[in-house]
C-alpha cells in the first residue's frame, strides 16, 4: 500500500518558459530537483493561448500536475504611469489578477495543499488572507533593496524621486508579506539576514543558489588566443539592472578595451534589448546584440571572459555560476556576485570601477594562463557546493520542516 505524499502547490507569477531569466532559471532548476521527491507538486502560473501545450514535455518534468490562469496582455505605457500611483509597488500591479487570485484561493482554500510555495513576493497578491495550509515564500531578491539602488544611481531628480516613492511602497509591501508566511526562503544568507534584522522576519532560511553542472559542462579552454577576443554579457535586456550594467559597461569599460584590443568584440546575450541601446552599441566597434537565443551555452563557450558589470540589483546571479560552471572566467563587481560564497582573486576578478574592470577584461583577454586558473578554480568551487541538486536538496528540507512545524504561538 503506497504511502500519499505531501502535496505541495507552487504558485509562480510567471509561466516559467522559455527559461531565459535568472528567476526562472533558478525555479525550474529547483522544481525540477524536487520532482518524484518527497511532494505531489502541483504548479499554477499564468499561461498565454498555446503556451501549456508548447512547453508541455519541459512542465511534465517539473511536477505533477498543472493549472494555469489566463496570461493578462501586456500593460500599456500609459497604463504603467498610473501604476505608479497605486497604493503597492507599480511592478506587482501586473500581478494582481482576479482570475489569478480565485485559482489560487481554489488551491489552497480547497484542501487541496498541505503547503503553498509562493514564488518571489509580488505573488503575495494572490495570497488569501487566510490559509488552510503551511504557506512559504521563495524570495529571488531583497526587492525594496533593488529600489534604493536605482534611486542612488539615477540621472536626475525626477527619476530619484520616483525610485524613492516605489523603494518606501516597496519595503512596506515586502515587511508586511514576509511576515505572514510560515517560512520564507532566500537565496543568500546575507538576503535572510536582512529579512529578519529589517521586517523582523522569524522563519527567514537561506539555500544556495544552485546551476545545472550537466547542461552548464565544463570547457577546458573558453576560446585559443588565436581566436577573436571576445568578451560576453548574459541577461535579459528587459530587466532595468542588466541594462544598467550594460549601459556602464558601454560608456566607461568598452571604450579602453577597444583601445587595447582594437579586435576586440563584445557580445551582449539576452532578450528584448532596447532599440536605442542597440543604437548605443553598435556605434562602438566591436558591439553586437544578439536578443533572445535559445542557448546561452555557444556564447558563453566562445567568449574568453564574462563580464557582471551590475551596479545594481538583489538576490544572487544565476549567470554568474552558469559562466563558472562552462568554463568561463568571470570579471565582475561586487554587486554582481552579491550572496555568492565566491573569493575574489581566486574564482572571479572583482572591480567597481570603470579603468579597473577595463585593466581585469584586458588582462585576461591577453593571459590564457590566468584565464585558465580562475576557470578551473571556480569550476572545481561550483562543483564542490553549487549544483542545483544540492539546491533543490535544501529547498525540499526546508518545506518538510515547516510542513511539520508546530503552528506560531497565538496562530
Amino acid at each position: 500500500m503506497s504511502v500519499r505524499r505531501p502535496r505541495l502547490v507552487f504558485v509562480s507569477p510567471l509561466f516559467l518558459y522559455p527559461a531565459d531569466a535568472g528567476g526562472k532559471i533558478r525555479t525550474t532548476n529547483i522544481l525540477r530537483g524536487l520532482k518524484g521527491g518527497a511532494f505531489e507538486i502541483t504548479l499554477l502560473s499564468p499561461a498565454a493561448p498555446g503556451q501549456a501545450q508548447t512547453w508541455r514535455a519541459e512542465i511534465d518534468g517539473l511536477c505533477d500536475h498543472y493549472l494555469s490562469w489566463p496570461a493578462p496582455r501586456p500593460r500599456p505605457n500609459w497604463r504603467r504611469a498610473f501604476d505608479l500611483f497605486d497604493a503597492i509597488p507599480a511592478n506587482v500591479v501586473p500581478d494582481r489578477v482576479q482570475a489569478a487570485i480565485t485559482v489560487v484561493r481554489g488551491a489552497v482554500e480547497a484542501g487541496a495543499a498541505d503547503l503553498v510555495v509562493f514564488d518571489f513576493v509580488h505573488s503575495s497578491v494572490l495570497k488569501p488572507e487566510r490559509a488552510t495550509c503551511k504557506t512559504l515564500c521563495f524570495t529571488h531578491n531583497v526587492e525594496a533593496e533593488i529600489f534604493a539602488r536605482h534611486a542612488e544611481q539615477a540621472s536626475d531628480a525626477l527619476r530619484r524621486r520616483v525610485w524613492a516613492s516605489q523603494h518606501a511602497k516597496m519595503v512596506r509591501f515586502e515587511a508586511h508579506s514576509l511576515r505572514g508566511y510560515d517560512k520564507v526562503i532566500a537565496v543568500s544568507e546575507r538576503d535572510a539576514r536582512h529579512f529578519a534584522s529589517q521586517y523582523g522576519v522569524a522563519g527567514a532560511e537561506a539555500i544556495p543558489t544552485g546551476v545545472d553542472l550537466d547542461y552548464f559542462a565544463w570547457q577546458e579552454m573558453p576560446g585559443e588566443a588565436s581566436d577573436v577576443p571576445t568578451v560576453v554579457f548574459t541577461g535579459s535586456m528587459d530587466s532595468a539592472a542588466n541594462r544598467d550594467g550594460v549601459e556602464f559597461f558601454l560608456d566607461a569599460v568598452w571604450p579602453q578595451v577597444a583601445a587595447a584590443l582594437p579586435q576586440a568584440r563584445f557580445v551582449v546575450v539576452g532578450r528584448n534589448p532596447p532599440p536605442a541601446l542597440v543604437a548605443r552599441g553598435r556605434s562602438q566597434p566591436g558591439v553586437d546584440f544578439t536578443g533572445f537565443v535559445d542557448d546561452v551555452r555557444p556564447y558563453l563557450r566562445s567568449a574568453q571572459v564574462s563580464v557582471i558589470p551590475l551596479r545594481v540589483g538583489g538576490g544572487t546571479r544565476i549567470k554568474a555560476f552558469e559562466a563558472m560552471s562552462s568554463g568561463s572566467p568571470v570579471v565582475s563587481t561586487a554587486l554582481g556576485v552579491e550572496g555568492l560564497e565566491v573569493e575574489p582573486g581566486v574564482h572571479f576578478l572583482q572591480e567597481d570601477g570603470a579603468a579597473g574592470f577595463a585593466a581585469a577584461v584586458i588582462g585576461l583577454l591577453r593571459d590564457a594562463d590566468a584565464r585558465r586558473r580562475l576557470a578551473r578554480a571556480a569550476r572545481t568551487l561550483v562543483e564542490s557546493r553549487f549544483g542545483h541538486r544540492v539546491a533543490a536538496r535544501a529547498f525540499e528540507d526546508i518545506c518538510l520542516r515547516a510542513l511539520h512545524a508546530a503552528p506560531a504561538a497565538g496562530a
